[in-house]
């Protein structure tokens, strides 16, 4: 029976392969991938399929058609690790028929054929260490860095459409760490460790899922992780979404967790899954399903797609029904709150400050280096960012800057900040004569100046 019989989830970054003696725990990762290896060839599957987070684009998707693409590849952060040449065997059938199962379902979608057109580490270490003599064909797709959920799902029904149409019996492979924050400065392998308690704890939780099956459980926490990890970063999750969507968005599977180790600060696992009878059945969370894609990011939350429900983060109208808040178009909180929540006939704004939705980039400049060195910061452009971030909430509340009742304004440096903040604060905010208490405070949990906190009408 076609369709995807195995699903694996490896790391990829380059230290498994390259250089595992150097650590013990990058050895434990390389020993799994050996283990998964065998599994796989005895499965004797048709096509390997990867989807890569390390493969990034931005336009549309990418899905690798060389029949045989030849290379030397050398990381771009880890060059001093070594070469890695490559020669794979690539099904270019399948390559086109995903291409055309994607648009079909409104993605953007094209294949590249092209002699010395980068694969990238990621999908490299995957293929050479499950796949060393390239007896079963492969496929890579890219991971676009905009794309949300619904586009994501969309991407993995799409592979989950090809492979039944050509009658593929796959391994669907998706190669990602799971937390991403990997060391900024290099570090001697024996001192590798999870960069940070949250991330190892949000780890744990999303292989507990993974082991028990959850798969669709695993690719709905996201919303949960992402309002309390460390690092701001949905690629954590684009992973489960596709894979779960490709492989039937249930939880029944047997999950196998064969290991779980630091790599240069990530969480480094390898898991697998196979399909089963039993597992733990119907989903934790029931969000919507989405068959196709017309273009939108917001379609699982945008008013104008026909698969969506409206919610407060990105209506433009009052939710009665629903009291918290959370868009989008503002900055994700750095801990587990919302944006904003209604009590009564008032609006309570959670602190907002300047930071770039999507980037977290602070405009004018952080107050502080990586290093912690204080820097010359414009305090008039972020005082600006913040009331257009305040404003961002308040429209996806249903309300507006005009109805702001209350301010509290934090000030990191009130003798150098307090007329910067006041002037810009002024060009916004004079007319609507809103009562205001600014207070000075030694730190912000971002290297950020200025933070409000904001109560108005709906």
């Amino acid at each position: 029976m076609s369709g995807f019989i195995q699903g694996v989830l490896v790391p990829g970054l380059p230290q498994p392969l390259l250089v595992p003696e150097q650590n013990p725990g990058w050895q434990k990762v390389r020993d799994s991938f050996d283990t998964v290896r065998d599994q796989i060839a005895a499965l004797e599957p048709d096509l390997l399929l990867i989807y890569s987070v390390m493969w990034p684009s931005i336009i549309g998707h990418q899905i690798q058609a060389h029949p045989e693409p030849t290379w030397v590849h050398v990381d771009e952060l880890f060059h001093d690790l070594g070469s890695m040449p490559y020669q794979f065997k690539i099904d270019a059938r399948f390559a086109h028929g995903f291409r055309d199962a994607a648009e079909a379902r409104g993605l953007v979608a094209r294949c590249v054929a092209y002699d010395g057109f980068p694969i990238d580490t990621g999908s490299v270490v995957a293929l050479k260490l499950l796949n060393p003599d390239n007896a079963i064909p492969a496929c890579v797709v890219s991971s676009n860095i905009y794309a949300d959920r619904a586009e994501t799902v969309v991407l993995g029904k799409a592979a989950a459409d090809a492979v039944r149409a050509q009658g593929k019996r796959a391994v669907a492979v998706v190669v990602s760490t799971l937390s991403n924050r990997l060391f900024t400065e290099f570090i001697d392998p024996a001192d590798d460790a999870i960069h940070s308690a949250k991330d190892d704890e949000w780890n744990r939780k999303m292989l507990e899922f993974l082991g028990e099956g959850r798969l669709e459980d695993m690719a709905q926490l996201s919303r949960q992780v992402h309002n309390q990890i460390r690092v701001k970063k949905v690629v954590s999750f684009k992973p489960m979404w596709w894979l779960s969507a490709a492989m039937g968005a249930h939880n029944h599977y047997t999950g196998n967790v064969l290991c779980y180790e630091p790599l240069y600060g990530t969480g480094g696992a390898v898991v697998t899954l196979t399909p089963t009878e039993g597992g733990v059945g119907d989903k934790e969370f029931d969000e919507d399903d989405v068959e196709a894609w017309g273009g939108d990011r917001e379609v699982l939350s945008g008013a104008e797609a026909p698969e969506a429900v409206a919610t407060p983060a990105d209506s433009a109208e009052p939710q009665p029904d629903n009291d918290t808040v959370r868009t989008q178009s503002a900055p994700d909180p750095v801990g587990a709150y919302p944006h904003a929540r209604r009590v009564g006939d008032l609006l309570y704004l959670s602190g907002v400050g300047p930071r770039q939705p999507g980037t977290d980039d602070i405009p004018g400049g952080a107050i502080r280096d990586e290093n912690g060195a204080p820097t010359d910061y414009d305090i008039e452009a972020q005082t600006r960012a913040v009331i257009e971030n305040v404003r961002a909430v308040l429209e996806a509340a249903g309300s507006s800057l005009e109805k702001v009742v209350d301010v509290t304004t934090f000030l990191v440096d009130m003798d150098r900040d307090f007329a910067g903040y006041n002037s810009v604060y002024g060009e916004y905010l004079t007319d609507i004569q809103a009562t205001r208490t600014t207070l000075a405070i030694s730190a912000l949990p971002t290297p950020i100046a200025v933070e409000f906190k904001v109560i108005a009408r709906p």
